[in-house]
């Protein structure tokens, strides 16, 4: 067949078609003889009988709308027929031959005379249940996201407040504070991987213990899933233990250990036991800090249990016991570990005087970040190209000489793969200071630094001054 012989559907075929394509089923009102044509599409949408019955001045279109919808579907039948011509409006509707709820909806035109009156209503309509149940789920989802981060942010001011209360110098807060929003980070980056449903608690030891001495810290016990509330407990608890550890304990010195196991409690819920040896003697403290208060406190009543802690002079022994309602059932497939990442302390050189005079080009969307890493990096002897907080303007800037940049993944929902790109043709070395996730290492396969949100400025300055003595 040629083209010129295409056989093509007549004007009354092609609409058909277009109609069923489209999932609509058509309907006339006949205002003159009061009678309403259903079609056999909108039979089969709807539940009513095809073919013509009376209207019943409109009637007929509202048998089986749900009754808190009645009002508002007669308000705009009647606003369309007194002077409107088009319509269009959703309502939730029960077909009479199953009982199904229904969410329709309908759209039409009003035909008038010569002297203006409303003499025919063309019409169809559409199911958009599924396209209903997708816009309530969505907006539930922003409701529990709210409600998520107005808990998160909560917590962060408390955290905040507390230990501003218990240190006596601004050195001594921002570390306190900074380590214990980085453990909040990383429950939170594992109950993300897991959808919120909860977190397994060999993820949780491993994200704090995994690299902050290695050969000096183990951990074992059978598989749990705990639910958010206690695997951000938990979290917080073994950051308080391991800094306490760090600082004062058995990771303060290279012959000490650690030792962390939990067993699952016959109630339903479990029991983790952290243990330290070989380090220095340990002496009941003479006062109670806001790491003793959390692990006494607020661990025990966020597990729904008690947490005790033990000063023996051969190591600290700290028992934290959790109820049933601390344990999520085990879903179907768990995410992966971690990745083990490096802890959070000064480089074994001092490479700050690398910065001195080094252009660097800061990338980032959050103008309150920006702003901190330009003073950070200024203090530290950079200059600074920007900040830029969008893609364009970063692309912009690189024209001129760069020695190293600092780089946000994303830009307002806008990937910065193209500036690093660019740089990297360049030759020119960056790091990632991003809040996603750990999986799949640097984002674009890019062989970089990559330092999580949240952060310390002095890491983002560590890592550039690295950078720039590789190179």
């Amino acid at each position: 067949m040629t083209r010129q012989e295409v056989v093509r559907p007549a004007d009354g075929r092609r609409l058909e078609l277009v109609l069923q394509a489209a999932g609509l089923g058509e309907f006339e009102w006949d205002l003159t003889r009061d009678v309403l044509t259903v079609s056999p599409r909108m039979a089969a949408i709807t539940g009513l009988p095809a073919g013509q019955r009376p209207a019943a001045g409109g009637q007929a279109l509202d048998l089986h709308v749900h009754a808190d919808d009645l009002a508002k579907t007669m308000a705009a039948r009647e606003k369309a027929l007194a002077g409107g011509e088009s319509f269009a409006f959703e309502y939730r509707y029960v077909r009479p031959d199953d009982g199904r709820g229904l969410c329709l909806r309908m759209t039409g035109v009003t035909a008038r005379d010569a002297k203006g009156r409303a003499v025919a209503v063309t019409g169809v309509v559409e199911n958009v249940t599924a396209r209903r149940a997708e816009d309530d789920g969505r907006q539930s989802l922003m409701a529990e996201l709210d409600h998520r981060v107005k808990n998160v942010l909560a917590a962060v001011q408390s955290l905040a407040l507390q230990t501003a209360k218990q240190t006596t110098s601004l050195d001594a807060f921002l570390a306190n504070f900074g380590g214990r929003l980085k453990a909040m980070a990383s429950a939170n980056e594992l109950l993300t991987a897991a959808r919120w449903r909860g977190a397994a608690i060999d993820h949780l030891a491993a994200a704090e213990l995994g690299a902050m001495a290695p050969g000096q810290t183990r951990w074992d016990g059978p598989e749990l899933f705990l639910t958010p509330r206690a695997a951000n407990a938990l979290a917080l608890a073994l950051h308080e233990l391991a800094a306490n550890a760090r600082k004062y304990g058995a990771l303060s010195v290279e012959s000490g250990r650690v030792d962390l196991r939990w067993t699952h409690l016959a109630g339903g819920g479990f029991e983790a036991v952290w243990t330290e040896s070989g380090g220095p003697r340990v002496a009941t403290p003479s006062r109670t800090g806001f790491g003793t208060t959390l692990l006494d406190q607020v661990t025990g009543r966020e597990l729904n249990g008690e947490a005790n802690v033990e000063y023996r002079p051969s190591g600290l022994r700290a028992t934290l016991r959790a109820g049933a309602a601390a344990v999520a059932p085990r879903p179907e497939t768990l995410p992966e570990a971690p990745t083990v990442r490096a802890p959070d302390i000064a480089p074994a050189v001092d490479r700050s005087s690398s910065l001195k005079g080094a252009r660097v080009l800061i990338v980032e969307d959050a103008v309150l970040l920006a702003l901190e890493l330009e003073t950070g990096l200024s203090d530290a002897g950079a200059e600074v190209i920007g900040p830029a907080y969008e893609l364009e303007e970063a692309m912009a800037l690189l024209d001129q000489p760069i020695d190293a940049a600092v780089l946000d993944a994303n830009l307002n929902g806008r990937s910065v793969m193209p500036v690093a790109e660019a740089l990297a043709a360049r030759h020119v070395p960056f790091v990632f200071a991003t809040g996603y996730g750990e999986a799949g290492g640097a984002p674009g396969g890019f062989d970089a630094p990559v330092i999580r949100k949240p952060y310390d400025v002095t890491q983002v300055a560590a890592a550039v001054a690295e950078l720039l003595f590789a190179a």
